[in-house]
């Protein structure tokens, strides 16, 4: 059970990541500094600090999700 919830908060985490990632790279362009983008886009809708948004963009998530999704059926079966 603990290692199911661990589980549920780490994708829920990820998850979050992943809604702030792509609120990044759909307003992000060569000419608009990451600071802007996150002051004008980011920060307003997800509330996470420039560092957690660091973060975010270093870790795979995709490759994160699909192992906890992995484990959590292999804890229902």
């Amino acid at each position: 059970m603990a290692n199911s919830r661990a589980n549920g908060v780490q994708r829920n985490k990820l998850l979050r990541y992943q809604a702030a990632v792509e609120t990044y790279l759909t307003h992000k362009t060569d000419d608009i500094p990451f600071a802007v983008v996150w002051r004008k886009y980011v920060y307003p809708k997800h509330f996470i600090s420039k560092g957690t948004l660091y973060t975010a963009l270093s870790t795979p998530i995709t490759k994160q999700l699909k192992e906890i999704d992995n484990q959590m059926t292999l804890d229902f079966d």
